[in-house]
Order: C-alpha cells, then sequence, then structure tokens
C-alpha cells in the first residue's frame, strides 16, 4: 500500500496517520467541517471535507468516504474505533471498491457483532460462558422459567448491544417483566435490533481483555491482557496491562481460549476478545470487539509491539513476523481516559474552549491527543480529549508516574476526568488490585473529590504564602533621603 486514509477523527485518527507515514506511506484524513483545522487534518498529506459536523452528515457517510478514496487512489481505509470500524456493510464496499480494508472480514465483523453469534460461533471450541441462554428471546413466561433455573440476579443484555445500553440487571422475578420491555426498547432505539437473551449476572466481576492478532496464513497470538474495571455508566475510564490478579497458568489458558475465538471466525488483524473473571478467578467469554481499541497503548507499552502498524503489514497479506513464543511482558503500563467531563457532577459532558491545553511529557509519559490549545471540544462527538499513557517496570513505578503526570497536566476552559483518575491512583482498593466493575459505585462520591481538591488548594496556598515570606526575608532596600530624578 502506497496510500492510507483514515476514517476517523481526534486523537485516534492522529495516532494512525503517525505510525502510516512511519512506514513511509501517503496519508489522507477526512474532516468534518467543524474539525476542519484540527491537528489530524493538518499533519496528513491530503485532507478531504466529507460534510456538517453531525456524524450522520460526515463521519459515517461510508459511501462518500469510498468515492473519496478511489478518486484520489488510495489503497487502503483504517477505520479507526468508532464511527465505521465495525460496520460490517461499510467493510464489504470497501473491500468490493479495491481498496483494503484495514480490519476483520466482513465475515468475521457480522459474526462478532451479534453477542448471539458469536456465542453460537465460539461454542464447539469449548470456551467458558456465562450461564444463560444463547438465543433470543422475547416471552417473559419462558424468560422467568429460564431465570429461575440459573438463578437470580440475573442481566437481559441487547445481542447487538454495546456500552450498557439495552442491559438490565434483574434481582427478583417481579421485577423481570418491566425490565425485560425496557431492555427491549432501548435495544431498538440504539441498535435497530430488539433481540435479548438472558445470563446468570456475576455480581463483582472484572473486566480482562485480551488483545489478539491474526495474519492471513492462519498464524493467530496473543498479547496478554489489559484490566479495564474501572468503569463510569458502563464504559471504561482507567486501564492497565497486566492485571493485577491474572497469575502466570491463568493468564496462558485466557490467552489460548482468546486466540480459540479468534479462530472460530477465521479472524484476520488485530482484536479483542473481552471476558468477565469473578472474585474466584473464573472467567467467562463475553464478546469480541473487531477493531483497534481504545485502550491499546498499554498493550504496545508492555510488548513493545506498534498495533497500528501490524494491522498494516496483514492487510498488506504480510505474515505475523513473531510467533507466541517470541512475545513476553515488559514492565507495566496505566491509561487514563481524559474526558471533557464533570466528575463532580454524575461525569456529565463539559464542552467548551481550552483556553490552557498543555500536556505532561517525561520519562515514560505518552499522551495520545487531537486538541490544542484554543480549540474548542465539539458537543458533536465523543468528549474525550486525550489519553493519558504511563509507563514503569513496575505496577507501583508506573502508578506513580502517572500521578505525577496527572499534576503536570494543564487543562483550563473546561471540567475533565483528571481529577477523578487521581482519585483512582490513589485509592487503596486501586493500589492494592482488590477492586472490580463496581469501584466507581462503592468508592466514589463527588464529596470525596471535592474535598481532596481543597485540601491540595490550601497546600498550594501555604506553600505560596511561605515562599513569599522567606523572599521578602531576603529582599534588602536601600532606603535613600534624595534623589536625582526630577
Amino acid at each position: 500500500m502506497k496510500k492510507i486514509l483514515v476514517a476517523n477523527r481526534g486523537e485516534i485518527a492522529l495516532r494512525i496517520l503517525r505510525t502510516i507515514r512511519k512506514m513511509g506511506i501517503k496519508t489522507v484524513a477526512v474532516y468534518s467541517e467543524i474539525d476542519r483545522h484540527s491537528p489530524h487534518v493538518i499533519f496528513a498529506d491530503e485532507a478531504i471535507c466529507l460534510g456538517p459536523p453531525p456524524s450522520n452528515q460526515s463521519y459515517l457517510l461510508g459511501d462518500k468516504i469510498i468515492e473519496m478514496a478511489k478518486a484520489l487512489g488510495v489503497d487502503g481505509i483504517h477505520p479507526g474505533y468508532g464511527f465505521l470500524s465495525e460496520n460490517a456493510d461499510f467493510a464489504r464496499k470497501v473491500t468490493e471498491s479495491g481498496i483494503k480494508f484495514i480490519g476483520p472480514s466482513p465475515h468475521s465483523i457480522e459474526i462478532m457483532g451479534s453477542k448471539l453469534a458469536a456465542k453460537a460461533a465460539v461454542k464447539a471450541y469449548d470456551i467458558p460462558m456465562v450461564p444463560g441462554i444463547d438465543e433470543a428471546i422475547e416471552d417473559v413466561e419462558e424468560a422467568k422459567a429460564i431465570a429461575k433455573k440459573i438463578g437470580f440476579p440475573i442481566l437481559i443484555k441487547a445481542s447487538a448491544g454495546g456500552g450498557g445500553k439495552g442491559m438490565r440487571i434483574v434481582e427478583h422475578e417481579e421485577e423481570l417483566a418491566e425490565q425485560m420491555k425496557r431492555a427491549i426498547s432501548e435495544a431498538v432505539s440504539a441498535f435497530g435490533d430488539g433481540s435479548v437473551f438472558i445470563e446468570k449476572y456475576v455480581a463483582s466481576p472484572r473486566h480482562i481483555e485480551i488483545q489478539v492478532l491474526a495474519d492471513e496464513a492462519g498464524n493467530t497470538v496473543h498479547l496478554f491482557e489489559r484490566e479495564c474495571s474501572i468503569q463510569r455508566r458502563h464504559q471504561k475510564v482507567v486501564e492497565e496491562a497486566p492485571s493485577a490478579v491474572l497469575t502466570p497458568a491463568l493468564r496462558a489458558a485466557m490467552g489460548k481460549d482468546a486466540v480459540k475465538v479468534a479462530q472460530s471466525c477465521q479472524y484476520t488483524g488485530a482484536g479483542t476478545v473481552e471476558f468477565l473473571l469473578d472474585e474466584n478467578l473464573n472467567y467467562y467469554f463475553l464478546e469480541m470487539n473487531t477493531r483497534l481499541q481504545v485502550e491499546h497503548p498499554v498493550t504496545e507499552l508492555i510488548t513493545g509491539i506498534d498495533l497500528v502498524e501490524q494491522q498494516i503489514k496483514v492487510a498488506n497479506g504480510e505474515d505475523l513476523a513473531f510467533s507466541q513464543a517470541d512475545l513476553s511482558i515488559t514492565g507495566h503500563a496505566v491509561e487514563l481516559r481524559v474526558y471533557a467531563e464533570d466528575p463532580l457532577n454524575n461525569f456529565l459532558p463539559s464542552v467548551g474552549n481550552l483556553e490552557v491545553y498543555q500536556a505532561p511529557e517525561g520519562e515514560g509519559i505518552r499522551v495520545d491527543d487531537g486538541f490544542e490549545e484554543g480549540m474548542d471540544i465539539p458537543i458533536y462527538y465523543d468528549p474525550m480529549i486525550s489519553k493519558l499513557i504511563c509507563y514503569g517496570p513496575t505496577r507501583s513505578a508506573a502508578i506513580q508516574r502517572i500521578r505525577e503526570a496527572i499534576q503536570n497536566y494543564q487543562i483550563e476552559g473546561v471540567e475533565t476526568t483528571l481529577g477523578f483518575g487521581q482519585f483512582v491512583f490513589e485509592h487503596e482498593a486501586f493500589l492494592s488490585g482488590n477492586f472490580d466493575t463496581h469501584f466507581v459505585k462503592q468508592y466514589y462520591d463527588p464529596k470525596h473529590l471535592k474535598a481532596a481538591q481543597e485540601e491540595r488548594a490550601k497546600i498550594a496556598a501555604q506553600v505560596a504564602l511561605k515562599l513569599l515570606l522567606e523572599e521578602r526575608k531576603n529582599l534588602k532596600v536601600v532606603a535613600h533621603d534624595t534623589t536625582n530624578w526630577k
């Protein structure tokens, strides 16, 4: 491939463009009218405007992107994450146009895009799964019978779901009918598909995902795990690699099963297999994400593998240059998603102007961002400003580094999740590794964050006063009764 178009925006577009340029390949960016002056647009060799700011008038216009790519002589399209990245129809049209889709096949996307189809695909591979049913259900009485069999609490889940949409926890039988109705309605609204199924609810789960890579020759490896249990509204905020609780034996078993999941749908490229891990370290297959993950940098830091580079090489027909035996974990990495959200107000979006924006720098610090000082955070897209990733030789060293980096991150004009990140990285539950997906519900209270901010402000004021008094002591003024000034 000599020219690649990145069908995305913001930090992920810029991150992908950098690897493409590093490989000596020409780059094409796309943008909506509001993103005209964004860093990813300025960085690319060529850029094309897709239309007005709303996604359905710009970044979701798959046919227009393909048409423009053909006009510019593009050889490959990288979808990033979000938008069209898991759209099997888009992947198919890209391929049929003669352009390489830098991702898995439409077949793989379709199978893993449906939780029910994914369960059916991996059934023959003896992958541990949460007790429940693997087919869509609409009849409430049938649902009650299944729920009684597997035991309450249960989880009603949308087959086409994600991000917590179309998901309901039911603890008692009398709640089931109403919650099922709500789950189906939400699934139809969010995904156009009202199919739901029932699983046993794992009460204290950890969210562990395994990164996989596969080439077109069938070689498949895993690049170990990422811990993604710190979430708000079922969306990840803090990630790390490796997990603090996986033993070498458990890591190997989960990695082996993740490879099987990839093989079950003839997967190629980079993908992520997600598991739930209960308090007894039993794990269960959850789903597979057929794209690059937001949190991929932590895996890159502990393995030394550029995942975007591997995606491009695989799409180019190259075999993986390494085997499972060649891969190992070195050090530890943690990541904080820096959102323009107000953690003191239920993490509501805080759009506005980045009056001050200075990212931290230094050894072991990586910032993936797509904004610059003076830019506006638009209301049309996900409010993530950047990803702050820190690496250290040990978990404690990586945590210490990101705590310092957060303090050196200067953002004014919008509220951000930086303070929440500091709260997480200072909390005993996180430091000990003894936490699960209920961390925010169990430990976080805006009052704690507000108190911590006030304490830091008080300390800063005391330090400033002390410095001022010391300076006054050192300042000597010579008294003169006369002056030559007229």
